[in-house]
Parts: C-alpha cells; structure tokens; sequence
C-alpha cells in the first residue's frame, strides 16, 4: 500500500499535486482513498469529482449528532479514541479513475466551549485510515504546522512538502522538516512547485540543500493549470500533456518505486 501527506503553507499547489498523484496512483491499478484534510476542502476540484457527487459530500466535522455519540463531550467528558471504522463507506464519494474522496472538514474556533470530542474523532478517524485501511491513501493536510503537533502523520509511508520560490513557503519547510524529525518521519521529501525561471530553480534546489531534505521533483509554473480551475475541470483531464502534469506524474512514480521497493 501507498500512503502519502501532502503538506506545506497554503496556497502553495498542494492540493493539485495531491489530487493529480492519486489519479495518477488510480491509474496504475491502486485503490485510492482521497482524504482532504484541509479546511478549504478543495480537493474534489483536483480529482474531478463530478458535480453531483460534489453535492453529496458531508464533511465529517459537521457531522455534530454523530461526534457526539462516539466521542461524547458533555460535562467536559469525552472517548479520546471514539468507533471510527465504519465512517469511509458511509461518507466518500467517488470520482474518476475510481478514486474515492472523504473530507474530514475543520474544527471551526470558538470563543468558548470544548472542541476536544470534534478533534479527537477526526484525529481518530485519520489514523484509523492511515493504519488500518487496505489501500492507497493520498492526504491533502491542512497548511501550517499544527496538524504534525498532533502526531498524526508520523504512521504515512512518505510526506512531501511543497514549496514554491519565496522565503515563507521555504521558511515553513524547514519548520516542518524539523517537526517530521521528531516524529521519526524517515521518507520526507521535498517538491518545488511553479517554478518559472532558472533563478527560481536554482533557489529551490538551494532550499532543499540547505535544511537536508531531498528534492524529487519540480514542477514548472504552468498556466494551463489556472485555465483548468477556471473551467472546473481538474488538471490531469483538462491538460493531461501539459509539463505541470508530466513532472507530478514523475513524481508518483517515485513514490511507487520507493515503497514497493521496501517491502520486497
């Protein structure tokens, strides 16, 4: 099996090159479960998730009566491991390629009150795909930081953060890389994303050098991507040729040569 995280600042491309490598996994005869767990919920637009079944996704967060019942909450009394193994087949939804998406939504702040039952399911429920699910696992992470304070990626087969040229995205990256070190995450990779010049990828590489984590890909600065999105197509339909395409392609290879490889 393939479990892969996406991570990196937002706005980055980073649920592009998730969607697009698990269509690219689906294509290679895996069975893919999307899981978007960022809380612009986009990822359906990079699988190209049909409208109709856009409109049957429920993200899980919301899903109050249900967190609830399994992670209580009243009296500030809740199950730090509520039941979560039935939740994928009731609430994912298919796209092409056979790829099926779940959203896990966000925790929405308050001014008051305990968002611990809501945090502890959906923290459950990631972790009980990454583990216990039999399949392919894409996951676009929310930006920032805070989900690797929580732990939960350190189960993933590989993580890939994605940066862009500019100092807050890399800044960000060596963040992460020296969060993912105290997780023991071992596969961690690095992907420079809408490159456009020599000078950017030159900046990309010197990122990936400085901070000791290894470059695996770099995908150009394309506009047939933004053509795409403004279309409401995902990209790999909408411009299977394109370079943006080809390099993330490249990329899922490697993951595959990476972690069939260590397990023969």
């Amino acid at each position: 099996m393939v479990k892969i995280a996406f991570v990196g600042k937002g706005g980055v491309g980073k649920t592009t090159v998730a969607g697009t490598t698990a269509r690219f996994l689906a294509k290679d005869g895996y069975n893919v479960i999307g899981i978007d767990a960022d809380p612009a919920m986009n990822l359906h637009s990079a699988l190209g998730i049909s409208e109709e079944n856009v409109a049957r996704i429920i993200p899980i967060s919301e899903e109050k009566e249900l967190i609830e019942q399994r992670a209580g909450g009243a009296g500030g009394i809740f199950v730090v491991n509520p039941k979560v193994d039935d939740i994928p087949a009731k609430y994912q939804v298919s796209g092409p390629d056979n790829v099926r998406l779940l959203v896990l939504g966000t925790v929405k702040k308050a001014k008051s009150g305990c968002m611990c039952p809501e945090q502890a399911f959906l923290r459950a429920l990631l972790s009980h795909l990454i583990l216990e699910v039999k399949d392919a696992i894409v996951i676009d992470m929310e930006a920032g930081i805070e989900h690797l304070g929580r732990g939960t990626l350190r189960y993933v087969d590989a993580m890939a953060i994605i940066i862009e040229p500019g100092r807050r995205s890399t800044e960000l990256a060596e963040r992460i890389k020296n969060l993912a070190n105290e997780l023991k995450i071992s596969r961690l990779y690095i992907i420079g994303n809408k490159v456009a010049t020599p000078i950017e990828e030159k900046f990309i590489k010197k990122v990936a050098k400085d901070i000791g984590v290894e470059l695996i890909g770099m995908i150009p600065y394309d506009n047939t991507l933004r053509i795409a999105d403004l279309n409401g197509k995902a990209p790999i339909d909408f411009a299977p040729d394109s370079p943006a395409i080809k390099e993330i392609e490249k990329i899922e290879k490697f993951f595959i040569n990476l972690i069939e490889s260590s397990k023969n």
